[in-house]
């Protein structure tokens, strides 16, 4: 038996498509929420919301473009290069990003009687970022539900994955070729495997090389 109404935090990318998945699997009733913060490819808007339609997901785009006046990052300017020096953040942090999304989530879930709220963060492959910590989660879980009087759970089915497990559970899900052609994750805007070069195609790349060889290993011993 299903579990009731969850909220995915949905960007179009890898592991939030395979969080999508997940969420499916598991719950009565799932939504989608993506948010426009001023990204430098609009393509992440259309990517998120053609899987949406055709996974026949209702789909919310929210307009956080304040944050990119608060927060400018290489995610959303032309002249901020793409890098990680050593002892910095990767210049494609974004302050408050989780913090901001994950409680405009929370204000939609309330609205629509929904209990769960799905997000793919990560802190086995978080590249550093603070806010894909699990205790950043579980710290937020607890204001949200003071804030609100609301028994929120957030998901994080991925946070103890890396790349190739998380490869592993789409395939699990059904969803392998799926995320695999039809999702956004590079940093240059290019779809599926993408442009191979960014930090987060290396990533993305690396974990689809190491669970094909899993994969492979298993299929030929059987």
């Amino acid at each position: 038996m299903k579990l009731e109404k969850a909220v995915v935090v949905f960007s179009g990318g890898q592991d939030s498509t395979t969080c999508l998945f997940w969420a499916m699997s598991r719950f009565s009733e799932v939504e989608a929420i993506t948010f426009d913060y001023g990204q430098r490819h609009k393509l992440e808007l259309d990517c998120a919301a053609e899987i949406a339609g055709t996974l026949g997901i209702k789909h919310h785009i929210l307009d956080m473009s304040l944050l990119n006046q608060l927060a400018p990052n290489a995610l959303t300017r032309d002249d901020i290069a793409i890098e990680q020096k050593e002892g910095e953040l990767p210049t494609t942090f974004v302050d408050g990003r989780n913090l901001l999304f994950l409680t405009f989530a929370a204000v939609l879930a309330k609205g629509i009687g929904a209990k769960h709220i799905v997000t793919g963060v990560c802190e086995t492959d978080f590249s550093g970022y603070p806010d894909c910590r699990d205790v950043f989660i579980k710290s937020l879980n607890v204001t949200l539900n003071l804030s609100m009087d609301y028994g929120f759970v957030i998901d994080t089915p991925l946070m103890w994955l890396n790349k190739a497990e998380t490869w592993e559970l789409a395939d699990e899900l059904g969803a392998f070729d799926f995320v695999r052609e039809r999702t956004l994750t590079c940093y240059n805007g290019m779809l599926a495997d993408g442009c191979g070069e960014c930090p987060a195609c290396k990533l993305r790349r690396k974990g689809l090389a190491d669970y094909l060889a899993i994969r492979g290993s298993r299929e030929a011993g059987r």
